[in-house]
């Protein structure tokens, strides 16, 4: 599936989660902002960032290094944040 817009979010306190278009975009959590993660549809957690802090991903919820780049192929844009 084609991703408008693929946000890699490093700390959630500056991002404004208003510019997220729910249908077509995806927001990927990484570094800190793992810590503190959103249940919405589209996002998820950098796998391997959430397991070197010792957060448990809810199944589903978690995209491995290998996915994030896949994201970043399949993206029309990608905004790191």
């Amino acid at each position: 599936c084609m991703v408008n817009t693929l946000w890699l979010v490093r700390k959630l306190g500056d991002f404004s989660s208003d510019l997220v278009d729910e249908e077509k975009d995806v927001v990927v959590l990484v570094q800190d902002a793992v810590l503190r993660f959103p249940t919405r549809k589209g996002w998820f957690l950098c796998k391997e960032d959430a397991q070197a802090r010792g957060i448990k991903c809810p199944e589903g919820s978690a995209k491995s290094y290998e996915e994030i780049a896949e994201l970043i192929i399949q993206a029309k844009k990608v905004v790191v944040w």
